[in-house]
């Protein structure tokens, strides 16, 4: 969280080539999350923050991809409704089966600071997977391209008009190198144990009173019986979090000179 008094680092998308395409932040929902039963996914959580945490940049064409097992770019055929834009969004570039998107913006973050370019967090497609990469926005002078891997010869993959195809993600350079990661047993801190067996008691009581059927009728009631300390940002003993979010609110990328 941002403290307070502190300014707000900027992340610029300088429009490099037209036409431009969509980006805003990343939506909250999952059409295969909401189909599930009873939404049955929405309860967590920690899914619905990371589907927020980042922006979106979305496909502007509908498109069909079908990879013929070669390892040459020929190997893919791209299918648009309707004739082929130019400039084209998507093409075999690499070949191997690999699709890529023209990315129209060279990004710039502040000093010290990387670009994650993935997939949309928890966006599932069969037949396709995306290829993440880290990108150093506070210096580069070249654009990236955000590439997904077709993983079934001979299935089209379908990608839909304003379908998110690149999540970017701004990372601080050098924080993951700076941790010092341990394995400890959890005897050595006899509070985290205690805390630990207070949930473990508190769900295994849930499955053993079978209140599930109880809550069935209610996603709300069924998250507050599973998970409620979860979500409300509460120890198994009640005592609030140091910090607790449920919601990310990103801000929208503005026009127009600073």
């Amino acid at each position: 969280m941002k403290n307070a008094g502190t300014e707000a680092p900027r992340l610029i998308a300088f429009s490099v080539s037209h036409p431009p395409v969509p980006i805003a932040p990343s939506p909250r929902r999952r059409d295969w999350m909401d189909q599930a039963g009873d939404h049955w996914p929405n309860r967590c959580l920690p899914l619905l923050i990371a589907n927020e945490a980042g922006w979106v940049l979305r496909n502007t064409h509908r498109f069909r991809a079908t990879w013929d097992g070669g390892e040459s770019w020929e190997a893919v055929r791209i299918d648009y409704d309707g004739d082929a834009p130019d400039p084209a969004p998507v093409s075999s570039h690499f070949g191997y089966g690999i699709l890529t998107f023209r990315v129209p913006y060279l990004f710039r973050t502040p000093p010290g600071w990387n670009l994650l370019a993935r997939g949309p967090a928890n966006w599932a497609k069969d037949g396709v997977s995306a290829l993440e990469g880290v990108v150093e926005t506070d210096w580069t002078c070249a654009t990236f391209t955000m590439n997904w891997k077709l993983t079934r010869v001979g299935h089209p993959v379908q990608f839909e008009e304003g379908e998110p195809y690149c999540m970017i993600v701004p990372q601080r350079r050098g924080e993951l190198e700076a941790f010092r990661p341990a394995i400890r047993a959890i005897e050595s801190e006899p509070e985290v144990q205690r805390e630990v067996a207070a949930f473990t008691e508190s769900r295994e009581r849930l499955h053993g009173h079978k209140l599930l059927s109880q809550y069935a009728q209610s996603l709300e009631g069924y998250k507050l019986a599973w998970e409620g300390h979860y979500y409300r940002g509460l120890r198994p003993d009640e005592e609030p979090a140091p910090e607790h979010q449920t919601r990310l609110h990103l801000s929208p990328f503005t026009t127009g000179s600073p």
